[in-house]
């Protein structure tokens, strides 16, 4: 029998509209996806999404979580067998101060030295959809994008 992965991720624009985007390297694999990763169980959704932020960005605390788009159409999880995979999005600001570094360039880090994640904003009209890698966040950067662009 299947069985649901739920993921929280956070949409943190700043005032240049720009996105925070996360580059990471997990399962042999480079992607560019958004701040953000599993719910563990017992976990409520924006606790989640906060943990996530706190483990991810060196404890970042975000503020003013409002829900944007939850998954509404199936889609098989990439990485497990009979799973299907669940994801819920979140507008939210980063708490000042900043506690973790903002890369100027995308994949900022060496595979080598244990570092596998970086982040790095982006213009939200200059992204394209081919710059993120998994199917549901390139359907929530095209909704940014009819919402977001200049």
């Amino acid at each position: 029998m299947g069985q649901f992965i739920i993921r929280v991720y956070g949409l943190v624009i700043n005032k240049k509209n720009e996105l925070l985007i996360s580059d990471e390297f997990e399962l042999n694999t480079k992607m560019t996806k958004f701040p953000g990763g599993g719910l563990e169980f017992g976990e409520g959704l924006i606790n989640g999404l906060k943990r996530e932020f706190e483990e991810e960005c060196n404890g970042q605390q975000i503020e003013n979580v409002k829900h944007f788009y939850t998954t509404d159409f199936y889609q098989k999880a990439l990485f497990y067998d009979d799973a299907q995979l669940i994801s819920i999005y979140y507008l939210a600001d980063l708490k000042p101060p900043l506690k973790f570094i903002i890369s100027e360039y995308a994949f900022d880090f060496k595979i080598d030295a244990g570092q596998t994640q970086s982040f790095r904003w982006a213009k939200i009209k200059d992204l394209k959809v081919d710059d993120i890698t998994f199917p549901i966040d390139k359907f929530v950067l095209n909704k940014l994008k009819a919402i977001f662009n200049e």
